[in-house]
């Protein structure tokens, strides 16, 4: 039998490096990665990136992911008639995305953060806007999670319809509380609106739990457990290969479905200050409930005093 090869890419796109991070995880090199897609069989679009050393999201790396997942929607778009001009170009089917790393120990292991706040309105114009279109693309999506996803690696898959994940590698985990980030609202949304189980949404918050595989499951933060081969077993069984994004409502479904979040990441900075200001008031009001107090607890002093 001849050797297997692998399919030929769609197209690679360079990470561009970044100008701004000062963290020890990003690259030095004339670019930070790529990000490849692939059509490993009819109608399913494989889409690795690859940053060493661990997929930290840059502003680059985000943008990057962006513009992946504009070519993919325009390649699979439906073809101009003849008469239209510029000239066809080719076509692709619609079918399902699924997204993974080259990297094997990270799916992502979460922001970088120096760049993050180096970087003028990064959230808003870089982090919020990929997350957006991920959450609500008008085709199926599926992260494939091949090792650790931590805090904004975690996010990113959530904004995906399905995930799959490595059994014997890996953990998901918020750890925001260990260096001392507060979950911003679309943050702490998406896991409200994907995560049916309490405990588990309480264990990634309050306690930095790391799920491992099996725990994920039952957890309700993956929907299944495996590599490739049982990512395209799990899209076949679900039928996202015959529905999909033909009938052309599969996004503005899912922006319904996930209204909440949908309208955190479109809020951006305003739904941020306006946490950050409710948050200064409750505080504020605590300081003067504990003043009140202190003050009285002084007069019942005074008063003891002046009886003996």
């Amino acid at each position: 039998m001849p050797p297997t090869t692998s399919p030929p890419p769609l197209f690679t796109l360079p990470i561009p490096s970044s100008s701004t991070s000062t963290s020890t995880s990003t690259s030095t090199s004339s670019n930070s990665g790529t990000f490849t897609l692939t059509s490993p069989q009819p109608q399913i679009y494989l889409l690795t990136f690859t940053s060493p050393p661990d997929n930290r999201m840059t502003p680059e790396f985000c943008t990057t992911f962006l513009l992946a997942l504009d070519i993919l929607e325009d390649l699979t778009q439906t073809p101009p008639t003849q008469s239209e001009t510029p000239p066809q170009k080719t076509h692709h089917p619609k079918g399902i995305l699924i997204t993974t790393s080259s990297l094997p120990k990270f799916y992502s292991n979460g922001l970088d953060y120096p760049s993050a706040i180096s970087t003028p309105k990064f959230f808003t114009s870089k982090l919020y806007p990929l997350w957006t279109r991920l959450l609500t693309y008008p085709l199926p999506t599926l992260a494939l999670l091949n090792g650790h996803a931590f805090a904004a690696g975690l996010m990113t898959a959530m904004m995906h319809d399905y995930r799959i994940m490595n059994p014997h590698r890996g953990y998901l985990c918020l750890n925001e509380l260990e260096f001392g980030a507060p979950l911003t609202p679309p943050m702490a949304s998406i896991f409200r609106e994907k995560v049916a189980r309490h405990d588990t949404y309480r264990s990634l918050v309050l306690e930095a739990k790391r799920f491992n595989a099996l725990e994920a499951l039952e957890g309700g933060l993956v929907d299944g457990l495996g590599g490739m081969d049982e990512a395209v077993a799990f899209v076949g069984e679900g039928g996202m290969l015959v529905w999909g994004g033909k009938t052309g409502v599969y996004g503005r479904l899912k922006a319904e479905m996930f209204r909440e979040t949908v309208g955190f990441l479109e809020e951006g900075d305003e739904g941020e200050e306006r946490m950050g200001g409710e948050e200064r008031r409750r505080r504020e009001g605590a300081v003067r409930r504990v003043r009140v107090w202190e003050e009285e607890e002084r007069e019942k002093g005074r008063r003891g005093k002046a009886k003996l």
